[in-house]
């Protein structure tokens, strides 16, 4: 009784919370997006910007999780000032950038890999701001250049453990973008794993999209709907996906044929509302945390070389016929914690062989 009146409680407050996130984002987009700020220049007041990626604000990813971030940040008086620009076009980059750092701002935070080359490029122009990459694997380093990854590995197998848990069949399976991109090849060769690691006994389909075009990176979501489909016809009733579009049309196929689903990379239950009947939750970078994390440890003068590791989160769960019990919410917070800790390593290694 009193478990779950705690776990009420809890519930009820994470609602609250993100409800007040959201009417302080409101409040924040009603304002402009970036204003001559000569405040930002003072050594007692520390201003964040955000340059979005094309996906915009509101990608229910990395954009919106790192700017609920700085607001809370904001409120938690981490920062004095936040802001946001929203790039329309890969063309604003570097001028949105520039926006901030001519403000004085002293964290500019972008979002993606689409944008390691104006970071890198910002960081070298503007000396005296710092620069926080999220999800940017840069591969030369600058002292005030700080990329946050995000452990593909972790999340893949949290959620192929999360499938063995939940199949009826005995198979479950993975979709994923091309192998060739190293984070494709951690998501779901991580989900191989955690799903052996939940019960040896499940079997682990895995695709990848090998040997298509090249043009349809990350949008292929024919693809991703046909192959999904194939891998249901072999038995799996849980389908995992990564990999922009092309695995939103995985999810697709899982909700077409009213079985369970993981999402990855942003929460897809609320980004693709057509799957979300399938969707039992998702997993994705811990933009929200990490944010505020580094930039509280940079403003108390620590030092960092090179890129840095983040955690991961979850998306709310999805009460889909009850399938996530508090026994198996209470494990799989169990795994995350160990995951997260180090204590349990995936043993997945950062690409293919």
């Amino acid at each position: 009784m009193i478990t779950n009146l705690f776990s009420t409680f809890t519930s009820l407050m994470k609602l609250v919370w993100s409800i007040f996130l959201i009417l302080l984002a409101i409040a924040f987009m009603g304002l402009p997006a970036c204003s001559q700020s000569p405040d930002c220049f003072r050594e007692d007041i520390y201003c964040a910007g955000l340059v979005t990626n094309t996906a915009g604000l509101r990608d229910d990813g990395l954009n919106q999780h790192t700017w609920e971030g700085l607001l809370q940040a904001q409120a938690e008086k981490i920062i004095d000032r936040a802001a946001f620009i929203e790039s329309v076009d890969s063309r604003d980059y570097v001028k949105n950038i520039e926006a901030f750092a001519l403000d004085g701002y002293d964290f500019i935070i972008t979002i993606g890999p689409a944008l390691e080359d104006e970071t890198l490029h910002a960081a070298d122009l503007y000396p005296d701001s710092v620069f926080i990459g999220m999800d940017q694997p840069q591969e030369e380093t600058r002292p005030n250049l700080l990329p946050i990854l995000f452990p593909e590995d972790q999340m893949g197998f949290w959620a192929g453990a999360l499938a063995a848990r939940l199949t009826r069949t005995g198979i479950v399976g993975a979709v994923c973008e091309t192998s060739g991109l190293d984070s494709m090849w951690r998501y779901c060769e991580g989900f191989r794993k955690g799903a052996a690691h939940a019960d040896e006994n499940v079997k682990a389909l895995i695709l990848y999209r090998e040997n298509q075009s090249s043009e349809k990176l990350f949008i292929d979501s024919e693809w991703g709907h046909t192959n999904a489909q194939d891998l249901i016809q072999r038995g799996a009733d849980v389908i995992f996906a990564a990999g922009g579009g092309t695995a939103q049309g995985s999810l697709l196929a899982a909700a077409d044929e009213g079985l369970l689903a993981i999402g990855a990379e942003r929460d897809q239950a609320q980004a693709l509302t057509e799957a979300a009947p399938a969707l039992v939750t998702s997993v994705y970078g811990g933009a929200r945390i990490e944010v505020q994390k580094w930039m509280r440890l940079v403003r108390d003068g620590n030092a960092w070389s090179g890129a840095v590791n983040g955690t991961f989160e979850h998306a709310p769960y999805q009460e889909i016929q009850n399938r996530v019990p508090q026994e198996l919410q209470s494990e799989m917070d169990q795994l995350f914690l160990a995951l997260s800790s180090g204590e349990l390593q995936t043993r997945v290694s950062k690409s293919a062989p």
